[in-house]
């Protein structure tokens, strides 16, 4: 089956090594981000081959692999266990592996500890959710030279006082906050922020506010620099309900239920191709 421009996708091979100057550069001529969920050593390589330029060891692996209800029981020994598996597989993609619950809130040297955890496992940047006083956070370790993402909108660790999985920053106020917090991270030095089920339109005005710090959606609409989601949404492996912004990329659009569908690895590709022409996802559809 073809996947028209996927097929001219350069191998993992002969891609550079993907750095922080090459994803701003990239980001800076409009070339979007590509991020995907990774946890294990297979799929660090499948993700390889298909050309995604960065992989997040994501806190959802406590959804996913673990089968929690939510991420807050993942350690920080979970999250590096599964950073030196994925570091030991990948090649060319930049590696970011998130800071769990309760391992990086009570001081900047709680954090510093636990960032230098995840660095020494493999990481490349870490990511930590949260505005306001985590500003303080990623200043300290910016400036002793951790790479930081930044998470904003709805932050999984902070779901039960966030009343559950709901679009944030609807109401003036609200998105007025999200915009605020976003400054102070990009003033602390945060190189990328992911943006989760947030507006598009505000998506997009953090985006344009601060070009230093490079936003990835999900849930965002089209207006950020790059998108991420779940392998296992991707692949069309949830169970239950699937958040209305995912798309089942083992499936080509419009096909039935019954119809052959994509390998993994076609998938993968055709999730890059998408991402990076436009086509996904779709401005319209936001929620769970």
């Amino acid at each position: 089956m073809s996947l028209h421009p996927a097929e001219n996708a350069a191998p993992a091979a002969a891609r550079p090594v993907t750095s922080l100057p090459r994803l701003r550069e990239m980001a800076a001529r409009g070339e979007k981000l590509t991020m995907v969920t990774c946890y294990d050593a297979t799929f660090a390589q499948l993700l390889e081959e298909a050309s995604v330029d960065t992989l997040l060891v994501g806190d959802s692996l406590g959804n996913v692999v673990q089968g929690e209800s939510s991420t807050l029981p993942v350690t920080l020994a979970h999250m590096a266990y599964h950073t030196a598996a994925v570091a030991r597989a990948k090649r060319n993609a930049w590696l970011i592996t998130d800071m769990p619950f309760g391992s990086y809130e009570a001081s900047p040297q709680l954090a510093m500890a636990s960032a230098v955890t995840l660095m020494q496992a493999g990481a490349q940047m870490i990511k930590l959710e949260g505005g306001g006083v985590t500003a303080e956070t990623v200043r300290f370790l910016t400036e002793r030279g951790i790479p930081v993402c930044g998470h904003l909108g709805l932050t999984p660790q902070r779901v039960h006082a966030l009343g559950g999985f709901r679009i944030q920053g609807r109401e003036e106020a609200a998105a007025a906050l999200l915009r605020a917090d976003a400054a102070a991270l990009a003033d602390a030095g945060a190189a990328m922020l992911v943006l989760e089920l947030v507006p598009s339109v505000l998506a997009r005005q953090i985006t344009e506010a601060h070009p230093q710090m490079m936003t990835i959606g999900i849930g965002a609409g089209a207006g950020t620099a790059g998108q991420v989601l779940v392998l296992h949404d991707l692949l069309g492996l949830t169970r239950g309900r699937r958040p209305r912004f995912v798309r089942d990329f083992t499936r080509e659009p419009g096909s039935e239920g019954d119809a052959p569908g994509l390998s993994v690895a076609q998938a993968l590709r055709r999730y890059v191709v998408d991402v990076k022409a436009g086509l996904f996802p779709d401005e319209t559809l936001h929620g769970y």
